[in-house]
């Protein structure tokens, strides 16, 4: 089979590679789509993981069962490549991404090749697809989902303003969210085409540097789009009292973050990190798409061949592209 390995920031390839052999209780799936993940073209982030097969959004068909599983040879998928066990303390209060079992979990070899082992332990959060949900769409079940854990964490309420900073895909995937949740939703970011992406679904789209005459007041909730200082400062100066910042992307380990302490304390703020998701997330996620709220189309998706991911790589990590799926034949 062919699969997208990555060796560095640099260097994608499109390699042959064996199908992964099954053990007692697993799965084998024919992936139909899978999204390039905004994170993985962070170099300081993926260079430590390389060489790996990338993707891990896949959906797909289940093409193979070894031994007992609840699902069939046929059976339309969406796969989380983490999965908890749901018996330890952080799953009892929900913390499933601090599971050691979640973390310890993957998908072999990754979501974009041709076919990818499910091992027993992921089935916790692999979920059947409707008829009516397209390949393309389910690919968007695992960014989708960590959205919807980031607004949770927020604590946004029907009627809050929520400032999405970034418009990239995860900034439209929370545009359409908290829009669905009855929030009113705004979003900044310095190109020009994210921002008409926004603005046609429902949000108050506008460039950053105008953002004291678009919000005056603050938002309620703010969602911290790019991991970087600059993005976080504006964060938090663009908070109204009581409001809530949230830390949606991971920085770099040696960043150096600065932030007014007495505007956090006298303004009663509040700063709350949002990292991956869980089973109950998928689930959510899964739902919003299943309704038609979340679409590839409506985050203006480029849908892709597997011979084009070195392509669509360099293009998203230098914000040329916003969306790439690759479908599969």
């Amino acid at each position: 089979m062919r699969a997208a390995v990555l060796y560095d920031v640099n260097d994608v390839r499109i390699e042959e590679c064996p199908v992964p052999e099954l053990r007692d209780g697993d799965l084998l799936v024919r992936t139909m789509a899978s999204g390039i993940c905004s994170g993985d073209v962070m170099g300081w982030y993926i260079a430590r993981k390389a060489p790996l097969v990338l993707g891990h959004e896949p959906a797909g068909i289940v093409a193979a069962v070894a031994g007992d599983s609840a699902l069939s040879v046929g059976d339309r998928v969406f796969v989380h490549h983490h999965a908890p066990c749901f018996e330890c303390r952080a799953c009892g209060r929900g913390d499933y991404v601090q599971c050691s079992t979640w973390r310890a979990t993957k998908i072999e070899p990754g979501g974009i090749a041709e076919y990818f082992r499910v091992p027993r332990e992921n089935q916790r959060d692999t979920l059947p697809l409707p008829a009516h949900v397209p390949f393309r769409d389910a690919s968007l079940v695992e960014p989708l989902a960590c959205v919807v854990k980031s607004l949770r964490r927020s604590g946004v309420q029907k009627g809050d303003r929520l400032y999405v900073i970034g418009l990239g895909v995860m900034g439209l995937l929370h545009v359409l969210a908290a829009g669905a949740l009855g929030a009113e939703v705004f979003g900044s970011d310095f190109i020009e085409q994210r921002r008409a992406i926004a603005q046609r679904n429902g949000a108050v789209a506008f460039h950053p540097d105008d953002v004291g005459q678009v919000l005056p007041g603050g938002a309620d909730v703010v969602i911290c789009g790019p991991g970087t200082a600059a993005a976080l400062k504006a964060a938090t100066e663009a908070t109204a009292g009581g409001g809530t910042v949230v830390m949606f992307t991971p920085f770099p380990p040696d960043a150096a973050v600065a932030v007014d302490p007495t505007r956090f304390y006298f303004g009663d703020l509040r700063l709350v990190a949002s990292y991956s998701c869980g089973p109950n997330d998928t689930r959510e996620a899964l739902a919003l798409i299943e309704r038609g709220v979340v679409t590839a189309e409506k985050v203006g998706a480029a849908l892709i061949a597997l011979d084009e991911v070195p392509r669509a790589y360099r293009e998203l990590a230098e914000s040329r592209i916003v969306k790439p799926i690759v479908v599969f034949d």
